[in-house]
């Protein structure tokens, strides 16, 4: 892990990027977003290759990381887990040592966060984690390029109800990086472990943040810019279904929570969303939502990155 104002070579948790490097990482994917919009061509990363190491599946993350590598004047290769099988048919310290050779740039969606950590621990090419268990850095990127753009970059109040999940712990990590206040309400025994809290609490503390856990929707969304929530049952966890549907069945975005929110706020989901039950029909579809900008941003938001890292 980088140290607090060196430019980081990996991307892994956020934690090991400084507040300047998210801060100018947002704003050049805003410029990036806007020259897209203008039919700007760019060519930063021609003739480099992204490789996309999948252990699990996902429409939003391929496209959007091959898209962005594509207009970026790059390529792509997409391995699945029956291409790579990182960790059972060979070490995952071998894979990232012969990747390097190959390609400018790795992208790894995984089911242990150890995998990504290991991966960057031996590339000597920048390492991006695209998903793990316990962060999803890509989505806070795109998550926080949408507030700016729906509501300035001032600092928002950020509620966020459900499944204390990664893709929470990302949001909290890059609200507690910005100063942003974040509040997250789950059911007890689903909220953020002390250990996450032991590392994020001293980030917030240092850049004027807070993060507060709950248990109250309504608690969290007072006064809310942002509504936030993600599914109630993140893939490998279908055996818990049952389980966790009796306990999120009252963490949800609709009409109660949006009647104290700000007036100005936004509904955010990080999709697939299953109406109903984390989110209404209404709120999904709603005039507050930003849900498919946010979709849209993880495209800029990885240029951007891509261009940071491999530029």
């Amino acid at each position: 892990m980088n140290c607090e104002g060196e430019k980081a070579r990996h991307l892994t948790t956020l934690l090991e990027w400084s507040p300047d490097s998210i801060f100018h990482l947002l704003k050049l994917a805003c410029d990036m977003k806007k020259g897209a919009s203008a039919n700007c061509i760019e060519r930063e990363l021609e003739h480099k290759t992204l490789a996309l190491i999948f252990e699990k599946s996902s429409m939003r993350t391929r496209v959007s990381f091959e898209v962005a590598m594509t207009q970026l004047g790059g390529a792509s290769i997409y391995l699945s887990k029956s291409d790579v099988n990182l960790g059972e048919r060979e070490p995952v310290k071998d894979g990232a040592r012969v990747l390097a050779r190959y390609v400018d740039v790795v992208a790894a969606r995984v089911y242990e966060h150890n995998t990504v950590e290991e991966l960057a621990e031996h590339s000597s090419v920048p390492v991006i984690n695209a998903l793990s268990d316990r962060f999803h850095p890509c989505q806070a990127l795109a998550d926080m390029l949408t507030v700016w753009e729906r509501l300035g970059d001032e600092k928002a109040g950020i509620a966020y109800v459900g499944d204390a999940n990664n893709v929470a712990r990302s949001l909290a990590v890059i609200c507690a990086k910005l100063g942003y206040q974040f509040r997250i309400a789950s059911p007890q025994g689903y909220s953020f472990e002390d250990e996450f809290m032991g590392l994020v609490l001293p980030v917030a503390r240092e850049n004027g943040s807070e993060i507060v856990c709950l248990t109250s929707p309504l608690d969290a969304a007072e006064g809310a810019d942002v509504l936030y929530t993600d599914t109630w049952i993140s893939m490998g966890q279908e055996r818990e279904e049952e389980l966790r549907k009796n306990a999120f069945s009252s963490y949800r975005i609709d009409s109660r929570l949006q009647e104290v929110a700000s007036a100005r706020h936004i509904v955010m989901h990080c999709l697939p969303a299953y109406r109903g039950e984390e989110i209404t029909e209404e709120a999904l579809e709603g005039k507050h939502s930003a849900v498919f900008d946010q979709a849209e941003n993880r495209l800029h938001a990885q240029k951007a990155l891509l261009k940071t890292l491999a530029g």
